[in-house]
């Protein structure tokens, strides 16, 4: 099963099936989505007010925005360098963290690498 985010149409669906009482269990249910992601959903996004789509499209939103972060070109050309060492990613990742250096997971280094790869590089 893929993952996929919950879209803005989703989140206003979710408000409207909350508000009209049903419990989280049917609204997954309901939606073709796990219970657990409509109770993170719920309580990541639930303020004063309630459940409201429009700021829990807008939070969603501002997370994925801080997570997709750049990184500096020094710190790839150190990646690339360990590459041709013939570091693995998971070396590199750990060697990055264990120094106290813009973290970067070893998954973000393989994706790196397929694409530079698609692109003939």
């Amino acid at each position: 099963m893929n993952y996929t985010h919950l879209t803005q149409a989703e989140r206003y669906q979710i408000s409207i099936l909350d508000k009209a009482g049903h419990q989280q269990k049917e609204i997954a249910h309901l939606l073709a989505r796990s219970e657990s992601t409509i109770s993170r959903e719920l309580s990541r996004n639930r303020g004063k007010r309630g459940y409201r789509p429009q700021q829990a499209q807008r939070k969603a939103d501002e997370r994925r925005a801080m997570n997709a972060r750049t990184l500096d070109e020094t710190t790839w050309e150190f990646v690339e360098e360990k590459l041709r060492e013939e570091w693995s990613p998971e070396q590199i990742s750990g060697h990055l963290d264990a120094i106290q250096q813009p973290g970067i997971s070893h998954e973000t280094i393989y994706q790196r690498v397929y694409a530079d790869k698609q692109a003939g590089w």
